[in-house]
């Protein structure tokens, strides 16, 4: 039997990657976290201006999905981010038009957000 994928769109600040690796592969029981890193992730795909970013976003999350047959696509945004300064709040409001957006890309899996608190405890949105 196959190992189990799931793909995690996050930022590239180093603090969030072992927690959210840990909440997937224990939330979903997945073997293997596919981190597709982008600095601000979820206030670049809410917001869906920079093109150029969530165009490159969606090809790596596509490229997990189609050969690491990836089950689910993760979205996380956390507390304290250099790249999306907004507040706990607005990052909440932004994994959750995340999610839509990403559900809006058809790719046949499951989406979810999660956010990650300011004791880089993981939480589903």
């Amino acid at each position: 039997m196959g190992k189990l994928f799931v793909a995690a769109i996050n930022c590239i600040d180093g603090r969030v990657q072992k927690p959210v690796i840990e909440f997937v592969t224990k939330k979903f029981e997945a073997d293997y976290v596919d981190m597709i890193t982008e600095p601000g992730s979820d206030k670049v795909i809410s917001k869906n201006e920079d093109l150029d970013a969530v165009k490159s976003i969606k090809k790596r999350v596509t490229f997990s999905i189609e050969r690491n047959k990836s089950k689910a696509v993760i979205i996380a945004g956390h507390h304290d981010c250099a790249a999306n300064s907004s507040s706990d709040q607005e990052h909440l409001k932004q994994i959750a038009e995340s999610v839509q957006n990403i559900k809006e890309w058809n790719l046949g899996v499951d989406v979810y957000g999660v956010w990650v608190d300011e004791n880089w405890e993981v939480s589903l949105v």
